[in-house]
């Protein structure tokens, strides 16, 4: 699994006047492999339109694009896969839309969460929050690195999420996280430049 899961979150992009389109670009350009498409606005029509953009832009770069939340329009816009919340359709259910090959991640916060994840068809399980995070309200505190471990002992691949800085990434990794999820960080400078800063320190 590649070892940055870049966010493209559309509410941080308009907190910053950010255009999520232009970000995503700078980050394929960086060498992010794996990006998320977070995007909770009202319109779905509006949804499909930048998941069908990004989708386009990922696929020319020979990156992945994974949907948040919404199985349908990661269906619609050709995404790689989707990533589903614990209020959100299940990992079966997310599968039947998407397909078998398609990338289906769940998000999970303590131990039995991760435990009923694992006996999913997930294609990842994603822990967090790691650290404390502003970017995310998830209705739950700092899990630290005791999750992951747990995570990982499961044998399916982990995305650690919340609050990881450049500084924090190698040991989120050490402590056995395939990947880290970075939003606001990756923002910390210019993105392009910061992606690449993340490439070189997880090698």
């Amino acid at each position: 699994m590649f070892p940055l899961y870049a966010i493209v979150d559309t509410r941080v992009c308009a907190a910053r006047g950010i255009d999520p389109r232009a970000l995503t670009d700078a980050f394929l350009r960086g060498g992010a492999r794996l990006i998320q498409l977070r995007d909770k606005s009202f319109s779905s029509h509006e949804r499909l339109s930048l998941a069908d953009d990004l989708v386009r832009r990922a696929r020319a770069a020979g990156a992945t694009l994974v949907v948040n939340d919404r199985a349908d329009l990661a269906r619609l816009s050709g995404a790689g896969g989707v990533h589903v919340g614990q209020d959100d359709l299940s990992v079966e259910e997310a599968r039947l839309i998407v397909g078998p090959g398609a990338i289906v991640g769940v998000s999970t916060h303590d131990e039995a969460q991760v435990a009923a994840a694992a006996r999913t068809t997930a294609s990842y399980i994603a822990v967090g929050p790691i650290y404390g995070t502003f970017s995310k309200d998830t209705g739950y505190t700092a899990r630290g690195l005791d999750l992951v471990r747990v995570a990982h002992a499961s044998g399916k691949p982990v995305v650690a999420i919340g609050g990881i800085t450049i500084d924090r990434a190698g040991e989120v990794i050490a402590a056995g996280a395939s990947s880290v999820a970075v939003i606001s960080d990756l923002l910390a400078g210019e993105p392009e430049a910061r992606v690449r800063a993340y490439l070189n320190a997880l090698v």
